[in-house]
C-alpha cells in the first residue's frame, strides 16, 4: 500500500477518509481505564455495525477489544480479521444457524436474541455445558421517562418483562441441562445518552436479576454512549454510574461487558473532499460543488451542521453566501452555507471531522462507489483502502 510522509492533506487522494489510529487508541484505552478503576473484569466489544473497516477493526483487536457483531456476515469478517472466535460477542436477529452453534460452541459470547435461537440450543450436545446470555427489552418510557422519546419509547429488541416472554425464555432455557443463562444484555440506545439513563436501565436489570434469583456471570450494557465531547459524560463518569448501581445490588462482581460504537470511531476518522465548480447562480449566491458527497458523512440526511476545518489558498474576495454541496445528481446534495465568507476555489479542500460513525457502513454507492480510505499514525498516511471502481463492483454479477 502507499505510503505518503508528512501530515500534508494535499498529497491526499480525494475524496477519502482518514482513520487516525492514535485516536482510535485513545478511545479503548480511557474506556478501558475507566472500567478497570472500577471493576476486576470487564470486556469492551467493538460494534463492527458501527464502523466495519477491517483495518479499523484490526486495531482494535490488537488494543484488546471484542468483536460486536450482529449477523453472520459480521461473525465471518470479524474472524477475517483476525478475531478469535471466543473474542467475539454476537448479537441481534441475524444469526445464521450455522454461525450461531459455531459462536457457542467456541466460547463466543452470545445473546439470545430471537425464539428461533431458543429452539437452536436444543441442537446442542449433551456431553457439554453452553454458556449463554439473553436480551432484556426495555422500553425506556417506562424505565427512564426523562429519556424517552416519545409517549411511548418501546423496542422491538430481546424478550419483554411485561408480557410473559422473558420468563417463557428462561423456563426454556431452564430446561436445558447442558445450557446455562450466564449472563443479560441491556443494551438500548437513549438519544441523551444521559448518565440517569444508565442509572435507571441498569437498576431495571438488578431487579429483574433480583426477581428471578438469576445467578449470572456478566452484564452487558450495550453502547450509546458519549466520551468526546466537552461539557458531556465522560467514560469514567459512565463507569462511576455503572459501579455505583450495582453495588446496590451486590452485583458489582458481574462482568461488565460494553459495545461502544460512536464513542470510539466517531473521532477517530474525517472525510476529506475538494472543490470541483463554483458556480455564480444568484446575485448573492454562490454554489461550491465538492467531490464528496452528502451521503458519505451524513447517510441518514439528519445533520444541521458539521466539525469543518477548510484548506484554502487565500481568496480575497468575500461573498454573502456560498452553498457547499456535494457531486452528486441530487437536488438535496447540499451541505453547508457559508455567510460572508472569502469564496473558494477549484482545488480549496473540505475536511469533516468526527465522521466515524455509521458512515462508511451507511453510504450507498450512487454514481460514485466507495472512496480510498487512509491512515494516518501521526508521522505518515497510508492508503489502507482503495476506492472501488466499475472492476470492484461489477465482481460476482452476471452481466449476460
Amino acid at each position: 500500500m502507499e505510503l505518503i510522509k508528512g501530515k500534508n492533506y494535499t498529497r491526499l487522494n480525494t475524496p477519502c477518509f482518514i482513520l487516525d489510529t492514535q485516536e482510535l487508541a485513545r478511545s479503548i484505552n480511557g474506556f478501558s481505564s475507566a472500567l478497570q478503576n472500577n471493576f476486576i473484569d470487564y470486556k469492551i466489544g467493538y460494534s463492527v455495525k458501527t464502523n466495519s473497516l477491517p483495518f479499523c477493526m484490526s486495531k482494535a483487536n490488537e488494543l484488546g477489544c471484542y468483536a460486536e457483531v450482529v449477523s453472520s456476515d459480521e461473525y465471518e469478517l470479524a474472524l477475517k480479521c483476525g478475531f478469535k472466535k471466543c473474542h467475539i460477542i454476537y448479537n441481534g436477529p441475524m444469526k445464521s444457524h450455522d454461525t450461531f452453534i459455531d459462536a457457542i460452541t467456541n466460547n463466543a459470547i452470545v445473546n439470545i436474541e430471537t425464539k428461533r435461537e431458543l429452539d437452536w440450543l436444543k441442537e446442542l450436545p449433551t456431553d457439554s455445558i453452553y454458556k449463554i446470555g439473553l436480551r432484556l427489552n426495555i422500553n425506556i418510557t417506562k424505565v427512564s421517562p426523562e429519556d424517552a422519546d416519545g409517549d411511548n419509547d418501546n423496542s422491538r429488541f430481546g424478550f419483554s418483562n411485561e408480557t410473559s416472554e422473558f420468563k417463557d425464555a428462561l423456563n426454556i432455557i431452564s430446561n436445558l441441562p447442558n445450557i446455562k443463562l450466564s449472563g443479560l444484555h441491556i443494551h438500548r440506545t437513549a438519544h441523551s445518552r444521559s448518565i440517569r439513563f444508565y442509572q435507571n436501565s441498569i437498576r431495571y436489570a438488578c431487579e429483574i436479576i433480583r426477581r428471578y434469583n438469576l445467578k449470572l456471570d456478566y452484564i452487558d450494557i450495550g453502547g450509546g454512549y458519549f466520551g468526546i465531547f466537552p461539557n458531556k459524560p465522560t467514560y469514567q463518569d459512565y463507569a462511576d454510574t455503572f459501579k455505583a448501581v450495582l453495588q446496590q445490588y451486590s452485583l458489582d462482581g458481574l462482568q461488565i461487558i460494553v459495545e461502544p460504537g460512536n464513542a470510539l470511531v466517531a473521532s477517530c476518522f474525517s472525510f476529506l473532499s475538494e472543490v470541483i465548480d463554483v458556480k455564480h447562480t444568484e446575485q448573492h449566491c454562490w454554489f461550491v460543488t465538492t467531490d464528496g458527497s452528502r451521503n458519505d458523512i451524513d447517510p441518514f440526511f439528519r445533520k444541521s451542521s458539521y466539525m469543518t476545518e477548510i484548506l484554502s489558498d487565500g481568496n480575497n474576495e468575500v461573498v454573502e453566501e456560498q452553498i457547499v454541496s456535494g457531486c452528486t445528481c441530487l437536488e438535496y446534495d447540499r451541505l453547508f452555507s457559508l455567510s460572508k465568507h472569502p469564496l473558494l476555489s477549484i482545488g480549496d479542500r473540505i475536511l469533516y471531522k468526527n465522521v466515524g460513525a455509521y458512515t462508511m457502513c451507511l453510504s450507498p454507492m450512487f454514481i460514485r462507489y466507495i472512496p480510498n480510505v487512509y491512515s494516518w499514525d501521526g508521522q505518515n498516511y497510508k492508503l489502507i483502502r482503495e476506492k472501488w471502481s466499475a472492476k470492484e463492483y461489477i465482481q460476482k454479477n452476471i452481466v449476460k
